[in-house]
């Protein structure tokens, strides 16, 4: 979802709010250490001052808090955080955390007896728990309270308009309680006009949907077409895809029966919200970790290797080293993809081309990169930059997504994450030849997207180093 204007506020008054509440409960557990704990274990109450210890304690501990909020997700999304799951969320970070700092700080304390450690773990846990509990509170009351009033509203776009999207609407505006959607408008369906007319303005057809979203800068989208429209449904989500918005869809009574709905707010209306989540945070947080950390240690080991390719490139043919080249990537964004030139100079001087194991325009030193991969290396810079993950969907350029989209328009759902170096599609077919590999392909992919984990991230590289170390990619 794109970023509200407050959002980035928010989230550093949050993490500002973490830091001192992590110093204060180390303040805590520190004090009780000294003065209830170690009095017992040797005999006298050793002197109170703020020790080296302390000071390194109240630098280090704070970080080691926020960067496990930032693990668990909990300044994702700020303005749409709750109470409730403010409760939830500390409690677990602060059991989770008050294990991990268990093991690193206190289990080497000078203790009496073994209960202290019980007493030494309960006061870190909790007075972590109370005062992060605290300090967030705050904010979220603050946020909650701000949205009630219709302070603070997201952008809200409305596709479809039956009977139950006339009375969802009238609902939310006529709630007591403000819920934060600020209705920019309508697309219609299939051409049909409603009775959202009368309550805010036509923007146009379904077709216009990307149009509509970018310009009116969209964040939230109800689709109020009912749920058994499967086709126009899913040509929707197709569309809504690769952008950044949150997607709810009305429900009609077979979808609450069946318990597609769930609230998080006894104000709200009954929405499902469509789950744009692929991983849990903290294995989106080590997969981008996993990505830079690679990349990194590549750039520097493979070094002589870099300095012999680029060698061979330049005496094997006249032109550049690297080929730089526009490709799709996160949310539909363009970005300069960096390869190792495996062709003549000019190779597309007639349009785009897709190559084929025959290509004369392929030069010999180009047949060997691509077969073992080597030609790809290059895009380590292109993970550090953020443009792409070790693994993900091969990026295509524009022009041939749009013949693929014609046959396949849920080629958008791979816009949703980061395109990779690698992907199971890749490690399947190789360099696709024509747009029937590329769907071919894209099936692979979607299934991957689908399923994406670390533990399948790391079985695609494993069988990726085995197509470069046996060079028999395609």
């Amino acid at each position: 979802m794109r970023n509200h204007p407050k959002s980035g506020a928010l989230r550093v008054a949050y993490v500002l709010t973490d830091w001192l509440a992590a110093a204060a409960s180390w303040s805590v557990l520190f004090g009780y250490r000294k003065l209830w704990l170690e009095p017992e274990a040797i005999g006298f109450a050793p002197e109170v001052a703020f020790s080296g210890r302390y000071r390194l304690g109240l630098m280090l501990v704070p970080l080691f808090w926020i960067g496990l909020h930032a693990v668990l997700g909990m300044y994702q999304r700020p303005l749409k955080r709750h109470r409730i799951l403010e409760v939830g969320s500390t409690l677990a970070a602060a059991f989770l955390g008050g294990v991990l700092l268990f093991f690193a700080l206190i289990l080497d304390d000078t203790i009496a007896r073994y209960q202290q450690y019980y007493a030494s773990f309960s006061v870190l846990v909790i007075s972590q728990w109370l005062f992060t509990l605290f300090g967030r509170l705050i904010w979220t009351t603050r946020t909650v309270k701000r949205i009630h009033r219709g302070q603070w509203t997201f952008a809200t776009l409305v596709i479809g308009g039956n009977a139950r999207a006339v009375r969802m609407v009238e609902e939310i505006q006529g709630a007591r309680k403000r819920l934060g959607y600020a209705f920019v408008g309508y697309l219609q369906v299939n051409g049909v006009d409603t009775e959202l007319s009368a309550l805010m303005p036509r923007l146009g057809p379904v077709q216009a949907l990307r149009e509509v979203v970018e310009t009116h800068g969209v964040e939230e989208v109800i689709i109020a077409i009912g749920s058994g429209d499967h086709e126009v449904l899913e040509r929707i989500l197709n569309e809504l895809g690769g952008l950044e918005v949150a997607v709810r869809i009305i429900p009609d009574i077979y979808d609450i029966l069946s318990g597609s709905v769930r609230m998080t707010s006894i104000y709200g209306t009954p929405l499902i919200e469509v789950d744009r989540n692929i991983m849990p945070q903290w294995q989106v947080v080590l997969k981008r970790a996993m990505d830079w950390t690679v990349s990194a240690v590549a750039l520097l080991l493979l070094t002589p290797v870099y300095a012999a390719i680029a060698l061979a490139v330049k005496l094997n043919s006249e032109g550049p080293i690297f080929y730089v080249q526009e490709r799709i990537g996160l949310y539909g964004k363009p970005f300069n993809i960096i390869k190792f030139r495996t062709m003549v100079q000019d190779a597309e001087r007639q349009g785009p081309q897709l190559s084929s194991d025959e290509d004369p325009r392929i030069t010999r030193v180009g047949k060997f990169l691509r077969k073992s991969r080597l030609d790809e290396l290059p895009q380590f810079f292109n993970v550090i930059r953020g443009d792409m993950s070790l693994v993900g969907p091969r990026p295509e350029r524009a022009h041939f997504i749009a013949q693929i989209m014609e046959r396949a328009p849920h080629y958008r759902h791979l816009q949703k994450v980061r395109p990779g170096i690698t992907s199971w599609g890749q490690v399947k077919y190789g360099y696709a030849t024509n747009v029937d590999e590329m769907i071919q392909r894209l099936r692979f992919d979607l299934i991957y997207i689908e399923n994406m984990s670390i533990a399948l991230d790391l079985k695609i590289l494993v069988y990726t180093v085995i197509t470069v170390l046996k060079g028999r990619g395609k």
